[in-house]
């Protein structure tokens, strides 16, 4: 039977506040291997508070809003204890909990995850970046190696062929800093995209490359012609963007978390026990994501081997063998998680809802030895289509997040 807490998971709604508002919540119970869940659904934050510090905005497949853990950070720590994100993503968990004031471990086996984290914790000011920047010489002349002229016009391509150029000399000499990174992080965001805003002739949006092949399809498709995109002038652009909500007060609370970046299995964390104050995270859901096809640009421009990383990222065939891992996981969260810590555990509706994650999650959890809380559906409403790695979050116009609550004693 399994040991879960209804009383403890009431309170824990009952006591949420979020500015000075509490949340219309439904409830109801499910049964799991005979046992009683309690189950929460409602909008846990308003419109208002879907307002989010414009620094999480960096493209990456499946990523939830920085609403998400920000709800779970508020309520289960105090600022200077530690937040975990064990599948680090875009960093959202790990933003957020920085932006609040916590220290942060974020981790993950694609080392575009925390190519994309760090710089936004360690974030230089504009004119930092303007004046590295400046310094940069766009025009050096470097061949690529490889045909990029279908998504590149001749002078952006070499451009960018000089930026990365320059990157590389600075982390192979041990001499790059803050700016670099940043600026490394940002064109690594604008290789491809759909809007002028990007290096590239139109293509996919920025969370995915096409191959080569396809995207000389597209342009024929689209009468297209690659156009001269600026790479200083967006790479600023964009820093303009995601730096407007930094004020003299964000930057000072940042300059004081203490981070740690990990690339490798959530299943081998190089933390001590009992340290985690909360984990709140998303794992990678079924086979429906293709490494290499999706990252091959990206991993070119940052000297990555990108068969090498897919070979590392597993994506699991079946329920059964997705939950084999994620067993792994939770005996691992269990270690590093403080006696009084909480996890946070994202789940979606994977094939169109007949597979609902949940129901294996929280077996697993309390095989580790957590106490599960219980379930909280968060469900807002939503306009803008979204069907990413195998969830259709879009079902009658709602987005639905779904989320197992789970206390170490």
């Amino acid at each position: 039977m399994l040991h879960t807490s209804g009383t403890g998971f009431k309170q824990f709604i009952k006591g949420f506040k979020w500015q000075g508002s509490s949340p219309t919540v439904k409830a109801k119970n499910i049964r799991i291997n005979g046992s009683t869940v309690p189950v929460f659904e409602g909008e846990f934050w308003t419109a208002a508070q879907r307002q989010a510090n414009a620094i999480h905005e960096v493209s990456y497949r499946a990523c939830f809003k920085p609403q998400l853990p920000g709800f779970f950070i508020n309520f289960f720590t105090v600022p200077g204890q530690l937040v975990l994100d064990p599948f680090n993503g875009r960093g959202t968990t790990a933003i957020q909990a920085a932006l609040m004031g916590r220290n942060i471990a974020a981790n993950d086996v694609n080392p575009l995850s925390l190519m994309l984290t760090r710089p936004r914790i360690e974030a230089p000011v504009l004119a930092i970046i303007e004046e590295r920047l400046n310094a940069i010489d766009f025009a050096r002349k470097k061949k690529a190696g490889i045909d990029l002229s279908m998504f590149y016009h001749p002078k952006t391509e070499a451009e960018l062929l000089a930026l990365k150029q320059y990157l590389a000399e600075r982390k192979n000499t041990k001499t790059e800093d803050a700016a670099d990174r940043w600026i490394r992080m940002v064109a690594t965001n604008r290789l491809t995209g759909h809007s002028k805003g990007f290096f590239s002739v139109y293509t996919l949006p920025p969370n995915q490359a096409v191959s080569a092949s396809r995207q000389v399809k597209i342009n024929k498709a689209r009468a297209l012609k690659p156009e001269y995109r600026d790479v200083k002038g967006l790479i600023l652009r964009k820093s303009k963007g995601l730096l407007k909500n930094m004020d003299t007060e964000t930057y000072t609370v940042l300059k004081k978390i203490k981070p740690k970046y990990m690339n490798g299995d959530a299943g081998k964390l190089a933390l001590n026990k009992n340290t985690v104050q909360l984990t709140v995270t998303s794992p990678p859901f079924l086979d429906v994501v293709q490494y290499a096809a999706d990252n091959w640009l990206r991993c070119w421009f940052n000297d990555i081997d990108v068969n090498e990383v897919a070979a590392k990222i597993t994506m699991s065939k079946t329920v059964d063998e997705w939950g084999a891992k994620m067993g792994m996981v939770f005996k691992e969260l269990y270690r590093v998680t403080a006696p009084g810590g909480a996890v946070a555990f994202e789940v979606g509706e994977v094939r169109g809802g007949k597979v609902k994650l949940d129901e294996t999650v929280i077996p697993l959890g309390i095989e580790a030895g957590f106490e599960c809380l219980g379930v909280i559906i968060n469900t807002q409403s939503f306009t803008k289509t979204a069907n990413i790695w195998g969830i259709n979050n879009n079902r009658h116009g709602t987005n639905t997040n779904r989320i197992v609550v789970f206390r170490k004693d």
